[in-house]
């Protein structure tokens, strides 16, 4: 069987190129005469695996020295948790809801302190990013929270919200890696990796040292306190060996590809072609106000929940699959992550100009 165009939102396509060397490698990792994943975590070979991968991060974000990278599990949804675990000093946070994951993070930090919805777009399902250039921030918050890319509803930060000196901490899950950013206008930067990075299982969290302390809220556990990881150079306890070793082959392919900023030029000329298409077509319409669109997640309907189904079937018998929208939308998301060559996304225009055609 070839090969099909997988736009899932997560787990997602990984670079092909990625696959293949971790399959030569699959049975004997550079002579070791074992798997990744069957190596101890304390072994010298997978030290410079996790040390390798940690360097080419860097390397990638540009990260300062006073930053920490730590490769966690738990998923972002163990991140709703530890952020106020490990930051809410004075038990004040303000959270910006433009997403299914910005609500609940902020719904899970209610747990601990008083967590503010300080801005929100749910008014409109969540199809814009709001105005966040002067928030009524909370003078003793010790954060400001938001999911810089929406997966479900395609919507994205273009500007960073105006925090007035508070820590910026965000959610990057599905556009990790996409585009350079400047990693010192936050205190915490954090994402799963199954959208853009690698296989599901890790967490990447890179966090600014002060705010890595022993002085987290009673009761937080060992393992969810960011200095337990950062103190053990993410080692405390058996990581995702596995994982790790495959986000360290997509940091060398995005080197391989010239990094970041070519990275963004690749992934905006992906998104023009399918956003062109959708803003001349008289049957598929985008569902994002232009401003806010993403270049990872792009959700569009036909207006008719009949035709929605046709099209992904049909879609699906032709090789394009996982476009079916998030229930909470409905329709379609193609997810354009990375990975994703310029020709699937051609391919896909070419389906829908011929579905548009036959179903007029």
């Amino acid at each position: 069987m070839s090969r099909v165009y997988n736009f899932s939102a997560g787990p997602a396509v990984l670079p092909e190129e990625v696959l293949r060397e971790a399959a030569e490698e699959m049975l004997d990792y550079k002579g070791t005469g074992m798997s990744v994943m069957e190596m101890s975590h304390r072994s010298k070979a997978f030290e410079d695996i996790i040390h390798t991968a940690e360097a080419d991060l860097r390397e990638l974000l540009h990260i300062p020295d006073n930053y920490k990278v730590l490769f966690l599990q738990g998923g972002a949804h163990q991140q709703f948790a530890m952020i106020p675990m490990n930051l809410m000093k004075n038990k004040v946070a303000d959270y910006i809801v433009t997403g299914q994951w910005a609500k609940k993070a902020w719904q899970e930090a209610q747990k601990y302190g008083t967590a503010n919805k300080i801005a929100s777009s749910e008014d409109k399902t969540f199809s814009y990013i709001p105005d966040c250039s002067d928030l009524p921030i909370s003078p003793d918050a010790d954060y400001v929270y938001i999911c810089e890319n929406n997966t479900i509803y395609g919507t994205k930060f273009k500007t960073l919200p105006d925090t007035k000196g508070k820590t910026l901490v965000a959610d990057v899950s599905s556009c990790f890696l996409s585009e350079p950013m400047d990693v010192e206008k936050y205190g915490i930067i954090y994402g799963g990796a199954q959208k853009n990075i690698g296989p599901a299982g890790v967490v990447i969290a890179i966090i600014r040292e002060d705010l890595i302390t022993e002085d987290v809220l009673p009761g937080t556990p060992t393992m969810l306190t960011y200095k337990t990881h950062a103190d053990a150079e993410s080692l405390y306890n058996t990581p995702n060996c596995y994982g790790i070793y495959m986000c360290g082959k997509v940091f060398q392919w995005l080197k391989k590809q010239g990094g970041l900023k070519a990275m963004k030029e690749h992934n905006e000329k992906k998104a023009k072609i399918l956003y062109d298409f959708l803003d001349e077509s008289v049957m598929f319409k985008g569902t994002v106000e232009p401003a806010s669109r993403s270049l990872m997640n792009v959700p569009f309907v036909t207006g008719d929940k009949d035709l929605d189904a046709k099209f992904i079937k049909e879609a699906q018998a032709a090789g394009f699959v996982n476009l079916k929208g998030h229930r909470s939308v409905g329709g379609m998301r193609a997810s354009i992550y990375n990975a994703m060559p310029i020709e699937g996304v051609e391919a896909l225009v070419a389906f829908m100009k011929k579905f548009e055609k036959e179903n007029a």
